[in-house]
């Protein structure tokens, strides 16, 4: 899968699988003569600048290596040399039998013995294992290792997690026991002070349940051309902060009418607060004009005595009939005069609600920009015929229970498989999906060729009612100004996951409301992009 061509260079980052990064080094090896000597050697390299610049000068540090016979093992050992050569104390531990190192691994093993450096069989290790070094490094296990680990694999990382209290932990391109695909452990893992990395950050690493392990995650080049990254991309990528260069500028010539019309459809008797928090979303994002269009008899309470928002009540059938298919058109026709429409937040789930969705959608697709969210999936999910009828490009929000009925699974099973869930609906829907929770998830379903995008934000700040709405009308905006969908998408989850972040300033142990994430966003510029 290539890069996205909606999204602007420098926006998001590569994120490999194992496999794809284990077809990066030796598409280097085959077709451009690499010897993988020298990618250990770069590897061992770039992590030891890494180490030292974390850990500040090495000389007299006393290092424990534990290493593996795989890969990871040999970076360990081509380490302990780098780390011997500026003056440290190196012991490496071997968790296997030296016949079992292979290729370049046994390669540093040979010339770590011709150099004298001390070396123990970890099995055989004794006193050296109750000693605490002031670095351990983690070498015991690669990228492509997928649970559970071994009973003696487990007792050594047990034992790395029970010096790290004390000990600078530094695991090599991955913490041991995590896996590089799914970032879970399995079922512990090595957790780490700092992570080198090497060439890019494996998708496992981006997830946000390996951030327990990874801790300070460092990535860095080992010297895989750019040829071999072209030819063979990553089917992942993150979200980077440079995406937020993206967010609409203010020009000195701006009027509320060329800010961008934002039409949120929605709300329904004890649902008036969702479509009033979209469209604040959209407001404190930059919209110019933001209008809520909903039944009259809700009108009051949308209002919610926000002058700054403006609401369109249509005419119900009789009082207090809500939703109904005679709305329908005067939707439309304020839809074609805006910029963007947002459908769904507070939309409730009667049976006039999925008649007016399905009158909507009869003439054919939205004329503005379209956004499905809360209630408009639901109903989205009764008629899945309703797809076909999507603007090109129109953006589905759902949440893991909304992505469940959508697909006939459990919430389980979609969080089993967030990527493969994301990638099944918008194939369906030919739109840009959004599979919401900690570690977003965008997928566009107009470009097969296109990764699954992860953000890198799991703020439990958002983890509020009414979160998911705000976010609908930061998207919706970016749609107003313009920006495609994949982009407005994808710096609308940067920036509402962003805001989530900043909040924890102010509220630690939560607390704040889904108003206090519309409130940051215009903020958020305020510091340092993390």
């Amino acid at each position: 899968m290539s890069a996205p061509a909606a999204l602007p260079p420098g926006s998001v980052v590569p994120l490999p699988t194992p496999a794809e990064m284990a077809a990066w080094d030796a598409a280097a090896m085959h077709n451009f003569g690499f010897h993988p000597h020298v990618l250990m050697e770069n590897a061992a390299r770039a992590a030891f600048a890494v180490l030292e610049k974390l850990y500040g000068p090495l000389a007299g540090a006393r290092v424990h290596l534990y290493a593996g016979p795989g890969q990871n093992g040999g970076d360990a050992l081509a380490l302990a040399r780098l780390l011997d050569a500026a003056g440290a104390d190196p012991l490496t531990l071997l968790a296997r039998n030296r016949a079992r190192f292979r290729k370049s691994a046994a390669y540093n093993l040979r010339l770590a013995d011709k150099l004298g450096l001390p070396i123990l069989p970890l099995s055989r290790a004794g006193r050296s294992l109750d000693e605490r070094p002031d670095i351990l490094v983690d070498g015991l296990l690669g990228t492509g290792f997928r649970g559970p680990l071994s009973p003696d694999f487990a007792a050594f990382v047990a034992k790395i997690n029970a010096a790290s209290k004390k000990t600078f932990v530094f695991s090599l391109d991955i913490p041991s026991g995590l896996d590089g695909l799914t970032g879970r452990p399995g079922p512990d893992a090595v957790r780490a002070t700092a992570t080198a990395t090497f060439e890019a950050a494996k998708v496992g690493l981006f997830a946000p349940q390996a951030r327990p392990f990874t801790g300070r995650l460092h990535v860095c080049p080992i010297g895989i051309p750019a040829q071999v990254r072209a030819a063979h991309p990553a089917s992942f990528a993150g979200l980077g902060p440079g995406i937020m260069d993206h967010v609409p500028a203010a020009s000195p010539l701006m009027h509320k009418g060329t800010a961008g019309k934002v039409l949120v459809v929605g709300g329904s008797p004890g649902l008036c607060g969702a479509p009033l928090l979209c469209a604040m979303g959209a407001m404190r994002a930059g919209a110019g004009l933001v209008t809520v269009a909903c039944p009259a008899g809700i009108e009051p309470g949308v209002k919610a005595g926000r002058p700054e928002i403006m609401t369109a009540p249509l005419p119900e059938t009789s009082p207090g009939a809500g939703w109904s298919a005679d709305m329908a058109e005067a939707v439309r026709n304020m839809a074609a005069a805006s910029d963007a429409v947002v459908i769904g937040p507070g939309l409730g789930r009667s049976r006039g609600a999925g008649e007016f969705l399905a009158a909507f959608f009869v003439p054919g697709p939205c004329p503005a920009p379209v956004i499905l969210d809360a209630d408009a999936l639901f109903f989205l999910a009764d008629a899945p015929d309703l797809s076909g009828r999507l603007w090109p490009g129109a953006v589905l929000t759902p949440h893991p229970g909304e992505m469940a009925r959508l697909l006939s699974l459990s919430v389980a099973g979609v969080e089993a498989d967030r990527p493969g869930a994301a990638r099944t609906l918008a194939a369906r829907s030919r739109a840009v999906v959004v599979l919401k929770g900690p570690g977003t998830l965008i997928v566009d379903g107009s470009d097969p060729a296109c990764p699954a995008i992860l953000s890198p934000h799991a703020a439990p700040n958002l983890a509020v009612g009414g979160s998911g709405d705000v976010l609908a009308g930061v998207v919706a905006r970016l749609l107003a100004a313009g920006r495609p969908p994949l982009l407005a998408a994808c710096l609308g989850v940067y920036w509402h996951g962003l805001c989530g972040e900043r909040l924890a300033g102010r509220f630690p142990r939560r607390g704040n409301t889904a108003v206090d994430i519309a409130d940051a966003l215009p903020r958020a510029f305020r510091h340092p992009q993390p």
